[in-house]
């Protein structure tokens, strides 16, 4: 279950953490639910190929899918095709690739959100930060590179360092840099999970919802910072960031949880109004 919580400054230690009431679970028919993949879904696994969906999960989203009129979607640093690989056969709305691609409905044509793509040579250079370390995995995403050290930990701070020299090499580079869970991502500056989602939230049939984010990373602090905006809520997973509503522990809690949501459907619950 989420947790309500008054979130601390940074360093300093948050109070226990209680159950969020039943009162404050929004209607199905009143929010778009929009949840990260790696980390907040699925437990975080040794490569990005080796992410596993659990019995029961595929089941439970299409279901959320559908009692919420299509007003679910995936927002994931991974490409749509990743994400559809993952839960295949079946297909959700998404956005990919940290904003860079967008997929409105389950079976709509994917579209890019004018996300320009790597330049060659600077994807180049960047890759050849993999030859550092064995175990260090380059994840080529079209719209970023990802260099995954989970199987190489003590390679961070070289990845980091060969990182910083590149870009004090091109100081006009539009790239930026995003630290994550053993791995060091470098995508065009133009684009974040944040303006995916503001552009999603523009169409239907997630326009005019109240967003429900649950997210777990550095990248997805972005969405968390926007939900305000929007009037929703954000959650995180693993640790209690910084403005957000609740936490999570782990992945099997919001899977739990949304299994919550369908299950309390057809409870009576204060409006999601309320909570503004």
């Amino acid at each position: 279950m989420p947790m309500e919580e008054n979130i601390a400054p940074d360093g300093d230690e948050s109070p226990d953490a209680v159950p969020v009431p039943r009162s404050l679970l929004p209607q199905l028919s009143e929010i778009a639910i929009l949840l990260d993949i790696d980390g907040t879904l699925l437990d975080l696994a040794p490569t990005p190929r080796e992410v596993w969906v659990p019995p029961g999960l595929a089941k439970t989203l299409d279901r959320l899918h559908r009692r919420t009129s299509g007003a679910l979607a995936m927002v994931s640093g991974r490409s749509l095709n990743d994400i559809d690989l993952i839960f295949a056969p079946e297909q959700f709305p998404a956005v990919g690739g940290h904003g860079a691609e967008m997929r409105v409905t389950a079976d709509s044509e994917a579209v890019a959100t004018h996300a320009p793509p790597m330049d060659k040579e600077l994807k180049r250079r960047l890759a050849a930060i993999a030859k550092l370390s064995p175990g260090i995995l380059l994840e080529d995403k079209g719209y970023s590179l990802a260099l995954h050290y989970r199987l190489a930990p003590h390679a961070e701070r070289a990845i980091y360092e060969a990182v910083s020299l590149i870009r004090a090499d091109l100081p006009n580079a539009p790239i930026e840099v995003l630290p994550g869970k053993c791995v060091c991502e470098i995508k065009h500056s133009g684009f974040t999970k944040a303006t995916g989602v503001r552009e999603l939230m523009t169409h239907e049939p997630f326009k005019g919802r109240r967003p429900l984010f649950i997210g777990d990373d550095v990248t997805d602090e972005s969405v968390f910072a926007i939900m305000p905006d929007l009037g929703g809520l954000a959650f995180s997973v693993g640790r209690r960031a910084k403005g957000v509503a609740g936490h999570f522990d782990e992945p099997s809690d919001v899977r739990a949880w949304l299994r919550h949501l369908l299950d309390d459907e057809d409870a009576v619950m204060e409006p999601f109004s309320n909570l503004a």
